[in-house]
């Protein structure tokens, strides 16, 4: 079982994102016009179309957010 200890600690962890992952504006803003540019008008998005971006966003999220 969990103790309420569990909850506090997941909450701490989500306010800190917002200041961790801000130095990733850069490469969520490339993702996004991508998806845009991919989904724009009839165009269907496709799987993998913004590949390069999302590992790149992905990356920076790896190394802004320490692990554990």
């Amino acid at each position: 079982m969990s103790g309420p200890d569990v909850w506090l600690r997941a909450r701490a962890r989500l306010r800190r994102f917002p200041a961790l992952l801000a130095e990733c504006g850069e490469q969520a803003a490339a993702y996004g016009r991508c998806v845009a540019a991919a989904a724009g008008g009839s165009a269907e998005l496709r799987r993998d179309s913004c590949l390069r971006e999302f590992q790149a966003l992905r990356d920076c999220f790896a190394k802004a957010v320490p692990a554990g």
